[in-house]
């Protein structure tokens, strides 16, 4: 029998909705599949596509160390009980302790580094001491992805881990089918004019990391010169994060009718053809899923010069970039793009498609996963 393949985040959520290729190409291929993570709403959706569900509780943000000692102890156990043929870890928890506890069961495993979040954007103790950890966990690790040079560099150049075990990948790839481009909304211009109306929308979990501040103090700026603009939030308030934000800070910007929220979904698509230009000014990313689903549907995008964001944009050309943690600039290029004829935004959209075809099809990712598990010994 075929030893199965797992799959280890701090979410189903994110396994399901960043990983369903490669668990549907693995499953078709033969490979039985089993996804571990925190219950969810996405477990039963991901049992359903045919993976074993194994529901872990973890503390994805908490720093108790009896807590993590215990995570590690509860994947240990899972892994001696599955003995998958190689493990996947995607996160900063299950990269570190998910990775050591592998080791220790003697089970391969490969890190998917999907960013490196906000213990690296702020130097602190918490910080020192997950660059010890990754230090050690990545001692022990098959193999080492990264989404994007910079975050590459950074653990390279820090001595997190050995430059022979890493890969750069065009981060996790986009299904091109279901993120199909979309007409371009209707407008009450001619192609020659600005769209009237028109809509920028944010797409992230509501973080201040994210940029959602400076987003919100541009559209207050432009709200009142450009009444025909509107500015949508879509994700989810309230997160397990030290800069989230909260639903009653959402709703006194909508009270003040600066933005509209649209809440979360569970499929982006509808709300991505509805905008007419979509905008991430976060402070870092691994490779933005968002930004690159964006451009796969043909709408142009803004979003700050930092690692994650800047390797989808060809700034003037997909989008603009702007300076991270600056409204001003945020507003400056919001407004430049709001003034931009519908051709000129048609133009820059269909040039983020060929792009997004051109540099990240979720096809060259699969492959990956698939060079792995031809890797591995006859035995595993």
């Amino acid at each position: 029998m075929t030893p199965p393949v797992l799959l280890c985040s701090n979410t189903f959520w994110s396994i399901y909705n960043f990983r369903r290729g490669p668990i549907a190409a693995l499953l078709a291929a033969g490979h039985p599949v089993h996804v571990a993570a925190p219950d969810d709403a996405f477990a039963t959706r991901l049992a359903e596509m045919g993976c074993v569900v194994h529901r872990i509780p973890m503390a994805a943000k908490g720093q108790n160390p009896l807590q993590d000692l215990g995570l590690m102890w509860r994947l240990y156990r899972l892994y001696r009980q599955i003995r998958p043929a190689v493990i996947f870890h995607y996160t900063i928890k299950p990269n570190i302790y998910g990775s050591i506890a592998a080791h220790l069961a003697r089970i391969p495993s490969v890190s998917i580094t999907t960013g490196l979040g906000y213990v690296f954007i702020r130097e602190s103790l918490t910080t020192r001491l997950a660059r010890q950890l990754y230090r050690v966990a990545f001692r022990h690790t098959l193999e080492n992805w990264f989404l994007n040079a910079e975050d590459h560099r950074a653990f390279v150049e820090g001595g997190l881990v050995a430059i022979g075990k890493t890969r750069l990948l065009p981060g996790e790839g986009v299904d091109l089918a279901h993120f199909a481009r979309a007409p371009w909304p209707a407008s009450n211009s001619t192609a020659d004019a600005a769209p009237t109306p028109m809509r920028f929308l944010l797409i992230a979990r509501l973080l201040r990391d994210k940029g959602v501040l400076e987003y919100v103090e541009a559209a207050r700026a432009l709200r009142s010169e450009m009444p025909h603009v509107t500015f949508q939030m879509l994700g989810a308030t309230d997160v397990e994060n030290p800069t989230a934000v909260t639903r009653s800070e959402v709703d006194a910007w909508q009270r003040e009718g600066i933005v509209d929220y649209l809440g979360t979904t569970d499929d982006v698509r509808p709300s991505i053809a509805n905008a007419h230009c979509v905008v991430l000014p976060s402070y870092r990313e691994g490779l933005s899923r968002t930004l690159l689903e964006a451009s796969a549907m043909g709408r142009p995008l803004i979003a700050s010069d930092v690692p994650g964001c800047r390797d989808v944009i060809d700034d003037g050309v997909t989008g603009r970039l702007v300076r991270a943690r600056d409204a001003v600039a945020l507003t400056a290029g919001m407004r430049d793009m709001a003034r931009m004829p519908a051709s000129q935004l048609v133009r820059m959209g269909d040039a983020g498609r060929a792009k997004v075809a051109r540099e990240f099809d979720e096809n060259v990712v699969i492959a990956e996963y698939f060079r792995i598990l031809g890797s591995l010994p006859a035995s595993c």
